[in-house]
């Protein structure tokens, strides 16, 4: 895979279930853009099972700069939340969040089993969820006049970038979007021409 596409999910997954001696797995698994969509996430699913025991999970942001967590959720340590990290990383997926919910079902499973039924239900939600490729890109601002406004707009229809904001009021202010694999180099020739400021915004 090229280093400016990632991996992620499409959208939330249907939940799962995974069984073992009576107790129950619910698996989920989430797109996250941020670590502060995990607790919402979370909450609410402690509110739609609130006869779970534990709802313990893990998540991975970024592609470069990878930041993941993972929580045992009061299970013992490492027997829960590296299990279902462990599964992010086999699908190769991330900016996701794998959460499962466990509703005790009176027979102990050991420490091993618990690391075979977490890292079940977090594959099978995964197995359940849409996995799609996704580029990683860059942002420029361009500030420039209107005289300058044909030469730009042939040089991003030319180059094929994404065009997310544009503002003509006095000066013209367009923001771009890069694929990462070429943003140096689209980044320069903003750079080489005459009368037009380019600049990182990300």
């Amino acid at each position: 895979m090229e280093a400016d596409v990632y991996r992620t999910l499409e959208k939330p997954s249907a939940e799962i279930l995974f069984k073992d001696r009576k107790s129950k797995f619910f698996g989920y698994a989430f797109p996250i853009d941020s670590e502060a969509q995990v607790k919402p996430l979370i909450e609410a699913l402690r509110k739609q099972h609130h006869t779970a025991n534990h709802v313990c999970y893990a998540w991975q942001l970024g592609t470069q700069k990878v930041l993941y967590r993972a929580n045992d959720d009061g299970e013992p340590n490492n027997s829960a939340g590296m299990p279902i990290y462990g599964q992010i990383q086999s699908f190769e997926v991330t900016n996701v969040l794998v959460a499962v919910a466990r509703i005790f079902g009176g027979t102990k499973l050991g420490v091993g089993g618990l690391i075979q039924a977490y890292r079940m239900a977090a594959q099978m939600a995964l197995e359940n969820a849409t996995i799609i490729e996704k580029i990683v890109t860059s942002h420029f601002q361009l500030d420039f006049d209107y005289p300058q406004m044909d030469q730009v707009m042939r040089a991003i229809k030319q180059k094929n970038l994404a065009i997310i904001s544009q503002k003509m009021e006095m000066g013209c202010t367009v923001v771009i979007s890069v694929r990462q694999g070429s943003a140096d180099a689209v980044f320069g020739m903003f750079q080489q021409m005459h009368r037009i400021a380019v600049k990182k915004l990300d």
